[in-house]
């Protein structure tokens, strides 16, 4: 299954030198491990691979200054995705975590056709009339940032099809019935049906490997002070907001789909006979298999039985339905989703996916991210006031500053410097064995003491914040 999914995407060269430069430290310390030795990384070569893939975007004007992203694989190849873009037709910004299971398929593919979905749907009918009459195709809605990877063309074509079948739909609706809440939901579910069916219709590998494996999807969109967040499955929202005290608080945006969740194991419970109050959920997983209550993608948890046995089981066997298959669909793709309206007080909005979350809470990541914002502000030049200044108000400058140099971050990428805390942090601080440890586990271990880890930064502008309607 891995192996087909990688043929959907094709990625680009730099991303590929990384993940070469990672494999040949790998390989070097397994010659250490082999000779009785301890596996040896170097400070250069543990920021080297923490930096691979991480990506600062600025922006000027609007609720937003810059975000900061990263990504560190534990799965070979890796099972989350990552989307930023700004909206091409209207002033929102959007940012997306997908974290696959079951192959990286479903994540790569979601991570790029949900934010186009979502898109077009933010375009005023009328105008998207007129976009789709003058060509537009799915891409042209939006600007996105850092993308290296693109559809192989016979891939490409199937989905621009259900792409403009979508936005066509869309220009009979009414701008006065617009619900952002509506909005985002439609989007999710509507791609989702757009997986099964080009699945059913045209079966094929690649549409069967993306059918087959599934992934959990977190999208925030930000417009002024307006963040919505959607959310399905278990990657999280965070946001960091200061108080008048200058204390930090961690305000949770999302809610896990999973069975530690009472509110969301009634919701299931309560969709399916009650003869089937004690298959449904086994072993904390859903029909005791799988972890996430929501997801996208997963049919073989939404299909009927006939479709699976007509469709999945002579490719992928009888294994591949779940026991106690009585009444599906079990699995959904319709989002939770927030609204909040930002203040001068939100600093910053932490989105990742589980590998975070399963090493440290929310807290504890806003007071990394507060601490490093903080520490990053002496990396910046010194300015000096335009208005008029004392000797001694330029040396009490030159105090703070001196004091505040102690603690500048080693890394100026804030989810950069999450990910060297999640696996290296101690109460003390860093722990070079540690980290070197964690990123020098082989292959064939690696995903028992670590996930797939991707986060993405976003950083308020609070004096926009301070001087914008609502």
């Amino acid at each position: 299954m891995t192996n087909l999914s990688l043929k959907i995407l094709s990625l680009r060269s730099n991303v590929v030198t990384a993940a070469s430069f990672i494999r040949s430290i790998h390989h070097e310390s397994a010659l250490h491990r082999s000779s009785g030795g301890p596996p040896k990384l170097s400070p250069y070569d543990v920021n080297n691979i923490l930096r691979a893939n991480e990506h600062t975007q600025e922006f000027f004007g609007g609720s937003v200054k810059c975000y900061d992203s990263n990504q560190l694989a534990s799965n070979s190849p890796i099972e989350d995705s990552r989307s930023e873009a700004t909206c091409a037709h209207t002033a929102g910004l959007l940012l997306g975590i997908f974290d696959g299971h079951g192959g990286p398929a479903c994540s790569q593919v979601i991570s790029k056709r949900l934010m186009r979905y979502i898109a077009a749907s933010l375009v005023p009918p009328d105008d998207l009339r007129q976009h789709l009459l003058n060509g537009a195709q799915s891409f042209s809605f939006l600007n996105c940032h850092n993308d290296k990877l693109e559809f192989v063309s016979e891939i490409k074509e199937l989905y621009e099809k259900s792409f403009l079948q979508f936005a066509n739909e869309l220009t009979n609706t009414t701008l006065a019935g617009f619900q952002m809440h509506q909005t985002l939901e439609n989007a999710f579910v509507r791609l989702d049906q757009d997986l099964s069916r080009e699945a059913i219709e045209m079966p094929s590998l690649r549409t069967m490997s993306v059918a087959m494996s599934g992934a959990v999807a977190l999208v925030a969109h930000i417009d002024g002070p307006h963040l919505h967040v959607a959310s399905v499955g278990d990657c999280s929202a965070v946001l960091g907001t200061v108080t008048d005290t200058g204390q930090w608080v961690a305000k949770k945006l999302t809610n896990e789909h999973n069975s530690d969740n009472v509110g969301e194991v009634r919701r299931l419970l309560s969709e399916h006979p009650a003869t089937e109050r004690d298959t449904v959920i086994r072993g904390e997983r859903l029909l005791g298999q799988l972890a996430p209550l929501r997801a996208m993608g997963d049919f073989r948890y939404k299909w009927s039985r006939e479709q699976l046995e007509q469709l999945v089981v002579p490719q992928f066997g009888e294994q591949v339905i779940a026991p106690y298959y009585l009444t599906p669909p079990y699995l959904s793709a319709c989002p939770e989703i927030t609204h909040h309206i930002l203040t001068p007080r939100d600093k910053f909005l932490i989105i990742a996916s589980d590998g975070l979350w399963d090493t440290m809470s929310a807290m504890q990541t806003v007071h990394l991210v507060g601490e490093h914002m903080y520490g990053k502000a002496f990396l910046q030049p010194l300015t000096l006031p335009k208005h008029d200044i004392t000797l001694g108000e330029i040396s009490q400058m030159l105090s703070t500053r001196k004091a505040g140099l102690q603690k500048k971050p080693l890394d100026r990428n804030a989810a950069t410097h999450l990910i060297r805390n999640a696996l290296g942090g101690t109460e003390y601080g860093i722990e070079h064995s540690k980290l070197s440890h964690m990123l020098s586990l082989p292959q064939d271990i690696v995903r028992l003491f670590r996930d797939d880890i991707t986060i993405t930064v976003v950083y308020f502008d609070s004096e926009y914040l301070r001087n914008c309607p609502t």
